[in-house]
């Protein structure tokens, strides 16, 4: 799989190189020597590419080398690939039309501008630029007491990838506690892989504060499938670690379980479960567990990390509304158009189903592999809980 995805990093990369050497800087530059210094910029990247398949291993100075890695490869490639296949566009065009003029070029020029403006925005800014979106979930199931009850979302905080920087993270923390919602909620991947990346921030994420306290489920990154471990026992050990920091910092871990809310003599469920793995990871949630002993329950809020959880499984068993994470918007979005749209039915936003409810957090962090965002900014996401008639 990595050999393969690197003959595509190459092709990409040498391919516009090639195309655009030969037909734009070879008939303006003069110098053969000011030609060859089109392609430094691609041979370093080659470089840095051999260095990453030979003697990186994955630890956290080789992710922050892959990621850095990325953002040059997307701020020097992309581009090109962008003008490429408007150049390729102009050429016919200025045929049939018999144009003196390069007007697809020229359009290329300016979106392959744009885009490495977009990639750099996304590095230095975007990843760090939080909103807070404000979504109202009505229902006629919920009792009179909760009416109004807020609730505070965040979801996918890849503790690891942000690599110590505590005061865009402080920043996080404190716009949730501005929000003074009645409750918390974290729907999983606090870490890339390790516990131990909790180490530099954790005292400030257990600075978050509700009067209903704050409350957790795991994502797939938090069972750690992705990292190399020496053996199946290393894994849980961390994943034990993993809960323990949780409960030092403050937090309730819902591991497929629940507990009651209550204001005055109405009470409302909050359910969380494992995660739920989807078509290609395991399934750790169970469902069926997690609700025992709810079925009076008036009203159930469920987090599960995975948003395709909810029409496997969710719909059918009558919870009101299920939180969600996991998807990022993959990092970058326009409107409502998103490449995670081709992944996922539901990957940002509020969805409904009859009186049922789906809301996916996009994350509050980033993965380390890909430290951008684009659009799909950083979320807070603030859920006002309203009793329909």
């Amino acid at each position: 799989m990595i050999k393969k995805l690197s003959i595509y990093f190459i092709l990409l990369l040498v391919l516009p190189d090639i195309y655009i050497y030969k037909l734009y800087i070879k008939k303006h530059v003069a110098s053969g020597r000011s030609r060859e210094l089109w392609f430094v910029p691609s041979a370093v990247l080659l470089l840095g590419l051999l260095w990453i398949l030979l003697f990186s291993r994955g630890g956290h100075g080789g992710q922050a080398f892959i990621g850095g890695f990325v953002i040059a490869y997307l701020a020097v490639a992309l581009p090109k690939v962008v003008f490429s296949l408007c150049s390729l566009v102009d050429l016919p065009v200025r045929r049939l039309l018999k144009l003196h003029s390069h007007p697809f070029a020229w359009l290329g020029v300016v979106a392959g501008a744009a885009t490495m403006l977009v990639i750099l925005y996304g590095t230095f800014l975007g990843r760090k630029q939080f909103e807070v979106k404000q979504v109202v979930f009505a229902s006629p199931d919920l009792p009179a007491a909760f009416d109004g009850y807020r609730v505070a979302q965040i979801s996918d905080i890849h503790a690891g990838s942000w690599r110590g920087d505590r005061k865009s993270l402080q920043k996080a923390v404190d716009l949730v506690n501005a929000q003074q919602a009645d409750l918390i909620v974290f729907t999983g991947d606090l870490v890339n892989n390790m516990a131990t990346e909790l180490d530099p921030v954790q005292d400030i994420l257990a600075g978050f504060k509700a009067p209903d306290g704050v409350y957790s489920v795991l994502g797939n990154h938090d069972y750690s499938p992705y990292h190399h471990w020496e053996n199946e026992k290393a894994r849980w050990e961390n994943l034990k670690e993993l809960k323990k920091r949780q409960a030092a910092m403050g937090w309730h871990l819902l591991d497929n379980r629940h507990v009651k809310l209550h204001r005055g003599t109405d009470s409302i469920t909050l359910v969380g479960v494992g995660d739920d793995g989807g078509r290609m990871l395991p399934r750790y949630s169970d469902l069926r567990l997690a609700t025992l002993g709810t079925e009076a329950t008036a009203f159930k809020l469920l987090l599960s990390h995975t948003p395709t959880h909810w029409h496997r499984e969710v719909l059918a068993s009558g919870i009101d509304l299920t939180l969600s994470g996991h998807t990022h918007a993959m990092q970058f979005a326009l409107g409502r158009l998103s490449p995670s749209a081709l992944l996922y039915p539901e990957w940002s936003g509020l969805y409904t189903e009859g009186k049922q409810g789906l809301y996916v957090n996009v994350g509050l962090g980033y993965i380390g592999l890909m430290p951008l965002r684009f659009g799909a900014w950083p979320e807070v996401t603030v859920i006002t809980l309203k009793k329909s008639p």
